[in-house]
């Protein structure tokens, strides 16, 4: 079961850009090996009346190494994948307009050798009324791609708890069932006892007194 803060952090990070719903978050660190991985990136704006053009770009820098490698770049609406090493394997999932606040990028295929330190920039033009402002952002994720995905404890408590919620729920489903069975049955029996008596009223009712009475 997906750890329900996990949950929270993908779905902030592919929602799209609306006017005051803009959350910094910040991106997992953990991708398992042969699968997609989401790269967070979200700047927001502090005036949103305020118009603005962006651009972003990722940095990659393996362990060991020292000089970042350029290896996406994106300027609305076009995506452009920069070193070989990645070839075919970046994808866009950030803004799909100018006015860029969420500029993240999906991995396909993770391999081994995307391990190491990965830097977003956002470079922003704001249009104030009296000038332009110049903006650059930059985030980093220290990546780490692992062969079977590690489960942190609060998804183990989780699952726990839900376990441990089924079973009470079926015993006081099997406590109310024998409760109803036991009341619906003294009732039933209750209905039953009334029946007797009366039928038993009836008949006595229904009998002529004189046939009490032997005539000498």
């Amino acid at each position: 079961m997906i750890c329900p803060v996990a949950l929270l952090v993908v779905f902030s990070l592919l929602v799209s850009q609306c006017h005051g719903a803009c959350a910094e978050v910040d991106s997992l660190t953990e991708a398992v090996v042969g699968e997609g991985f989401l790269l967070g990136c979200i700047s927001c704006k502090r005036r949103e009346e305020v118009s603005a053009q962006s651009t972003v770009d990722w940095h990659f820098k393996p362990p060991g190494e020292e000089e970042f490698r350029h290896i996406f770049h994106y300027d609305h609406p076009s995506a452009e994948i920069l070193h070989q090493d990645f070839g075919d394997r970046l994808e866009w999932r950030g803004t799909r307009t100018r006015d860029i606040q969420i500029g993240a990028i999906y991995i396909l295929n993770v391999t081994f050798n995307d391990t190491g330190l990965f830097r977003c920039s956002i470079n922003r033009t704001l249009f104030l009324p009296q000038h332009e402002e110049n903006v650059l952002v930059e985030k980093e994720v220290e990546l780490t791609v692992v062969a079977v995905a590690n489960r942190e404890l609060t998804e183990v408590v989780s699952e726990i708890m839900m376990y441990v919620l089924i079973v009470v729920l079926q015993l006081w489903l099997v406590v109310v069932l024998i409760y109803c069975y036991k009341k619906i049955s003294g009732e039933q029996e209750a209905r039953d006892a009334r029946k007797a008596l009366k039928a038993q009223a009836g008949l006595l009712e229904s009998k002529d007194p004189c046939d009490m009475v032997q005539l000498e």
